[in-house]
């Protein structure tokens, strides 16, 4: 580890530590490496101690380019990478208080009203400056499989962006009809196909075109779930905002994450080896239970998708766990001191969102509900922390879920009014040759 600074070189290696070194942008461009593993900094910056004293003084571009430029390096100038963030961040990241030592980062104030928003919009400045740089002239494909939040997301962060074209796979009848519409009617460069599967099933036809040298021959590749550097680290911001705000109170903080393919507290944790004072991670997950059934054995079994009502975390198979263990060197006793993961059924969820209404008139959606579930069984061993569990979606885009519990909605979003009379436009698929025809026809 070494201290951060502005003309930091950041390299950046696969974790399959079979493919070249790279800077930055080639990682952000290539998305995953040649032999399939993901990109991983080669070094943790440590933040120095000037920026954790007097973080509460700084804006919170401020703290994202101090926080980012370590990453990036010299492949982003520190005019550009404040540009960036300035347009990123254009929307605010507010905690709310539930009860006593308990609030939320309600992180659904953007476009598409996920906590997705940043590292999509990141990623799509970043690819977008560099293709610039270059001065390249060949169409980038940014490939993406979605369980539900990030389709959308990525959609709106690289709509109309010159020299990239977005293909976004999604679940048919896996995710909720305003996340369909946000990925299906933009148009443009946005194509959409409803896979006849589970997200793993998305999941695995994306990785397999990343190998595909009859595809990648054709095509200039890239992937933007948080398997890509620049969608991932960007989410640690999250967790600087909310440690500046909460600073003050002055007790060991405890963040509980709604976890699917774990980008995010991955992300939360990376600012924690950075120096960030953190008492304890919880990984909080619906009835997909590889994660928690692993810290308990030891013993990573990834089984059948179960389909839930928190529908972004139905993921068995999580890309980014891989990454969780490498900040820990790779050793479960080390990330269990620093980790905890429980999971939670549809009965729970339903049954917390509706506590939660009726006790404090605050509607959560229902991954909200799976990561306060978890917060709430931390603190019952932990009374001394201040808690934090992540809302990562507005609820209205899980009405399905939220409607029966706490009414119908009579105000909507305005980024949801004028999106459900919009059609679907989505190409429906069952299996990897009808992705792959169309990636080198078209």
């Amino acid at each position: 580890m070494k201290t951060a600074h502005a003309d930091t070189y950041m390299k950046y290696y696969s974790l399959n530590k079979k493919a070249p070194i790279v800077t930055f942008d080639e990682a952000v461009i290539r998305g995953i490496a040649p032999d399939k593993g993901l990109y991983f900094p080669e070094e943790i910056p440590q933040l120095p101690a000037s920026f954790w004293d007097t973080i509460e003084n700084l804006s919170k571009e401020e703290i994202a380019c101090i926080a980012m430029k370590p990453f990036v390096g010299d492949t982003i100038d520190d005019a550009s990478l404040r540009a960036i963030v300035t347009d990123v961040l254009s929307f605010d990241f507010p905690i709310v208080e539930i009860e006593e030592q308990v609030a939320t980062l309600e992180l659904f104030h953007g476009p598409t009203m996920a906590f997705k928003d940043v590292g999509a919009r990141f990623m799509a400045r970043c690819l977008g400056h560099f293709l610039q740089q270059r001065n390249q002239t060949v169409e980038v494909t940014v490939l993406v499989a979605t369980s539900g939040d990030t389709g959308g997301a990525v959609a709106r962060g690289f709509y109309k962006v010159p020299g990239i074209k977005v293909v976004i796979l999604y679940p048919s009848g896996k995710v909720s009809d305003i996340q369909e519409k946000q990925l299906t009617t933009l148009g443009e460069n946005i194509t959409a196909f409803e896979v006849d599967g589970t997200f793993d099933d998305c999941q695995a036809m994306v990785k397999r075109a990343f190998l595909d040298e009859d595809i990648t021959d054709r095509r200039q590749l890239t992937s933007a779930n948080s398997i890509n550097v620049a969608r991932w680290l960007p989410q640690m911001l999250y967790y600087l905002f909310a440690y500046k705000a909460l600073k003050k109170k002055g007790k060991p903080l405890v963040f509980s994450v709604p976890s699917g393919n774990f980008g995010n507290i991955c992300a939360g944790m990376m600012a924690y080896r950075m120096g960030m004072p953190v008492q304890q991670f919880i990984a909080s997950v619906n009835s997909n239970t590889t994660i928690p059934r692993f810290m308990q054995s030891g013993v990573y079994a990834p089984t059948k998708t179960v389909p839930t009502i928190s529908n972004a975390m139905d993921v068995s198979d999580p890309s980014n766990f891989v990454r969780v263990l490498r900040l820990f060197e790779n050793d479960l006793g080390t990330l269990s001191r620093k980790l905890t993961s429980r999971s939670y059924c549809d009965n729970a969820t339903r049954a917390t969102i509706r506590e939660l209404y009726k006790k404090y008139e605050y509607i959560v959606d229902p991954h909200g509900a799976v990561g306060y579930l978890g917060l709430k069984d931390y603190l019952k061993d932990h009374p001394d922390a201040y808690g934090v569990f992540l809302e990562t979606a507005h609820p209205v885009k899980f009405l399905p879920a939220v409607t029966p519990i706490v009414g119908t909605y009579t105000e909507l979003p305005e980024q949801v009014k004028d999106l459900m009379s919009k059609e679907k436009v989505a190409i429906q698929i069952r299996d990897y040759n009808a992705l792959k025809k169309y990636l080198i026809d078209t």
